[in-house]
């Protein structure tokens, strides 16, 4: 599967003025897979309609938001924050801009999908079970998913990367996991993305996640 094209920061979306501001290549990347698990037409609309904020800045989003408006009267904004910030300051209040914020830490905390993780990593060995088991909350126990730290488990320095001796990129746990596997609040997200780039909610794939997800032997 091709890539996703990264979006330089600051980058002007092409979008017909609804804009998603996320904070950096990997979150774009991450959403493009997902858009593109969910629905074509909205993975195509979704692309040229991201900004990289390149950081934490959900003021930079308003600035950029206010510019945009001054040649596309009524253009609008969707921010999208990682979670992992209770004391950051409330984001700016601005015309035309909403934000969305995770309830868990990071975007990379709904990637916590062992068997997609298995499938990235192409590997069956039941030690990498054995480890994901070991490592990772259990599927239905949201309270430790919202403090459990992705980025650390996926790191470089992370348990993940230490058995494998390399990294998975986000991006590509994220085109392994299929439709089912998808959390309900990154389908809430997709849902307003769609919304503000006016593709229809029939277009975009309704599989639910089942109770237990199959184990990678099973799908």
């Amino acid at each position: 599967m091709r890539a996703p094209r990264l979006v330089r920061v600051g980058a002007e979306p092409c979008s017909g003025g609804f804009s998603i501001y996320v904070e950096g290549p990997r979150d774009r990347n991450v959403l493009a897979a997902w858009t593109r698990r969910l629905s074509p037409p909205l993975a195509r609309a979704f692309e040229p309609a991201c900004v990289i904020l390149g950081g934490r800045q959900p003021a930079r989003a308003a600035g950029l938001l206010a510019r945009l408006r001054e040649t596309q009267e009524g253009a609008r904004g969707l921010c999208v924050l990682d979670g992992d910030v209770p004391a950051a300051p409330a984001p700016p209040a601005f015309a035309g801009l909403e934000y969305f914020t995770w309830s868990r830490r990071h975007i990379e905390s709904y990637l916590l999908v062992p068997a997609a993780i298995e499938r990235t990593a192409r590997a069956g060995d039941l030690r990498l079970r054995r480890l994901l088991e070991s490592e990772l909350p259990d599927p239905g126990d949201e309270q430790a998913l919202l403090s459990f730290d992705a980025k650390r488990f996926l790191g470089e320095k992370g348990p993940l990367a230490r058995f494998l001796g390399r990294t998975l990129p986000p991006g590509g746990i994220a085109r392994a996991m299929r439709a089912e596997e998808i959390h309900e609040e990154v389908r809430t997200l997709v849902g307003r993305i769609a919304a503000g780039l006016g593709v229809f909610e029939s277009e975009i794939a309704v599989h639910r996640r089942p109770a237990t997800a199959p184990r990678p032997e099973e799908v």
